[in-house]
């Protein structure tokens, strides 16, 4: 027996919702966009506050080397910053093992660091020096500049590099 109502009435398909709508996706990469231009400026600026830290840091570390170098072989200061590195093992007045390697090299985390000796006594130790960390990039890698001596005064300049003059931190 046939049932005439059913032929009257055809059932609707059965779709599966499987997947998302295209209009969902866009919805979902405009709010990922929106993130990412209010999270990466951020992210930057943090790098660069960063950086500018281990540049005082690593400033901190020679001053301090070059004051225990001093008072150790007690002939002044280095004439290098790689008189100051070394593995330590053997120290000596030009292996003395107190910074590591990297800082020695004159280059970390984004800034460039110019170890530079002013005045010597007439053996030709240091009596004298200067420390820079500038920038690799200014605006990038960071935005101010530092400075110090063996006063171990630690002063920066926002546009050029910094000197003796400079307000201290």
């Amino acid at each position: 027996m046939s049932h005439p109502e059913k032929l009257d009435h055809p059932q609707p398909r059965q779709t599966s919702a499987k997947g998302f709508s295209l209009i969902e996706l866009l919805i979902v990469v405009a709010v990922i966009l929106i993130v990412a231009a209010i999270a990466i400026p951020n992210y930057i600026q943090s790098k660069m506050r960063a950086n500018e830290s281990a540049a005082v840091h690593s400033l901190r570390d020679i001053s301090t080397a070059e004051l225990f170098y001093s008072s150790t072989y007690g002939i002044n200061y280095t004439t290098t910053l790689s008189q100051l590195s070394g593995s330590g093992v053997n120290p000596d007045a030009n292996n003395a093992g107190l910074i590591d390697e990297v800082l020695a090299s004159g280059v970390r985390q984004g800034y460039i660091i110019v170890y530079t000796p002013i005045t010597t006594d007439s053996l030709g130790h240091t009596i004298t020096y200067t420390v820079t960390a500038d920038p690799a990039n200014p605006g990038t890698t960071g935005q101010r500049h530092f400075y110090t001596d063996q006063t171990c005064v630690i002063r920066s300049n926002i546009s050029t590099t910094a000197g003796p003059t400079d307000l201290p931190l």
